[in-house]
Order: C-alpha cells, then structure tokens, then sequence
C-alpha cells in the first residue's frame, strides 16, 4: 500500500504527527529474507507499539535489491540495515571503506534524499563463506585466500544475488581471484543452504557470523583476509516522511542494546531451537526493558 505523504505541508505539519504518523496510518516495517531479519523486524514491532506507534510488517519480502527500493519508493517506512553492506548496494561495490566509522560516514553520504540513518548498534553481521570440518582439512582452508586453487573443485551455495553483487561471484573474482566450480542458487543462510551443507550437496556456504547453527554444527568460518567484506553494523533506515521523536527514540533504543553475541543466542534460538522470530523478538525486548511506556 502506497499513500500521500504529508511532507509537502513543511515542518509545521511535521510537528503536529503524534507518535502514530501519517494521521492514524501504521508505520509499516519491511524485512529481507532471512531469519535475523525477521527477528530485528518484530523487535522493531514490539518496541514501536509498546510506545504507542501502530505497526505493520511485511516480513521475508526478498533481498535488499526487492525490498530496498520497496523504502525509496514510500511502500515500506522502515528496514533493519547493514551498513557495510546497504553501502554496496548504493555504490554497485565501488567502496573501498572498511572500518566502521569510515563506513558509517561513507554511507551518510550516498543515502537517498527522504530516508534517514539512526544510530547503529555495535551489533554486527557480516557475510561469511563456511565449510565443513572435513573440507578444512582436506583442503587445508584457514582464510578465504586459501581457496585459490582448489576453488575450481567446490561447489558454492547461496542466495541467487551472489552472481551479481560485489561481495559474491564478482568480488571473489576480483579480490581472490577464485572460481567455484558450480554456484547453486539456494538461500540467504537459510535451510535450503544449511541442509545443503549438511548433506554435503555444497562445499562452501555463504552465510552470516551470527548465526547459531554454524558453532552447533562445529563448522568453519573463512577468514576475509583481504577485506572483501566491510565493517556491518546493525542500523534502522526510516523514511524521513515517517520519523517522529517517539520512532526515533525507541529505534535507538534497541540499537544502544543490541550486541553481536546477542544476535548470535537470537538466531541460535530460532534456527536451531526452532522458536519463532517473533517469541524470539518479545523475549529480548522484554529482556532488555524496552517494552516500558
């Protein structure tokens, strides 16, 4: 649903939205397609209307390339981000930003007209190439370099957007100069690609560091030893159009809290205990006090 935003009536009008924008309308969160996301999307929820701010969501839309434009265009009012990684997204990977700061500043700059960047979390999930224990010893793999030269023999797994973006197909190209031998296009860390890995239908999976399942199963991270992939800190992006003081208070709120160890024992939670994002989302949120009028 797409409606007229009331930012042509100026500031004035801004100032008279109560907490609830858009005259009664719900602030609607948007999330991709995997399960952090859904988890940080209902934290957003929770946190929202325990201060009086109406919600929707629109959860497991797709990848930053669907649901992104999806927030330019006003039919979303809010994502959960990553900074490293919506960077590239604006940049069509030409960043060479790394450090967290540098990164922070770097995507200030690149943001388009309407949206606004709050305050990130310390919170941190970057991408990830993990293997089995056995394929590490066969193939003595400590870092993603160690996969030149044996590249040509694996099958890689992973959302169908790696053939495009930067930090996939094209990026290990161009950095580590390697090349799987097959790409299977399955999911974003999801079951399809965890099963596949399990199975052993793939060699090497891209996934996230904080997820649960990968020190479950005792699998292995490849080091990004040649900084392919940027500094990802957890950030809220919101429609300038939808902000209020009470929004923007509450989403900084959970960003101060939100620690990567945490969004590890989250996501554990959901992929390997099988709890839902949802009741996942409510334990933190009430963990943390953040459902406090």
């Amino acid at each position: 649903m797409t409606w007229t935003r009331l930012r042509s009536l100026g500031l004035a009008a801004g100032l008279l939205l109560s907490a609830n924008a858009f005259a009664g309308q719900p602030v609607v969160i948007g999330s991709t397609n995997f399960p952090e996301q859904l988890i940080l999307a209902n934290i957003y929820s929770d946190v929202l209307e325990a201060h009086g701010v109406d919600t929707e969501k629109r959860l497991n839309l797709g990848s930053r390339e669907v649901v992104f434009p999806s927030l330019k265009s006003g039919e979303l009012d809010m994502l959960p981000e990553y900074t490293g990684a919506l960077l590239g997204y604006l940049t069509d990977g030409k960043s060479t930003e790394h450090r967290p700061d540098a990164v922070l500043a770097a995507l200030r700059k690149q943001l388009p007209n309407g949206l606004e960047m709050l305050k990130p979390a310390s919170a941190q999930d970057k991408d990830a190439l993990v293997v089995r224990p056995k394929t590490a010893k066969r193939y003595d793999l400590e870092t993603m370099s160690d996969l030149r030269g044996v590249a040509s023999k694996l099958v890689l797994g992973g959302p169908p957007e790696l053939k495009t973006r930067h930090i996939g197909l094209p990026g290990f190209k161009e950095v580590y100069g390697i090349q799987f031998r097959k790409f299977r296009s399955l999911d974003a860390g999801g079951p399809l690609t965890v099963g596949a890995l399990k199975n052993g239908d793939i060699d090497v999976a891209l996934m996230f560091t904080t997820q649960g399942i990968i020190n479950a199963r005792g699998w292995k991270i490849l080091k990004d030893d040649r900084n392919l992939i940027s500094a990802q800190n957890l950030v809220p992006v919101v429609r300038s159009d939808a902000m209020t003081p009470t929004i923007r208070k509450s989403l900084n709120a959970i960003s101060a809290r939100l620690t990567t160890e945490e969004l590890q024992r989250m996501n554990r939670s959901v992929s390997v205990d099988k709890k839902s994002p949802k009741d996942v989302a409510r334990h933190w949120v009430d963990q943390n006090g953040l459902a406090n009028g």
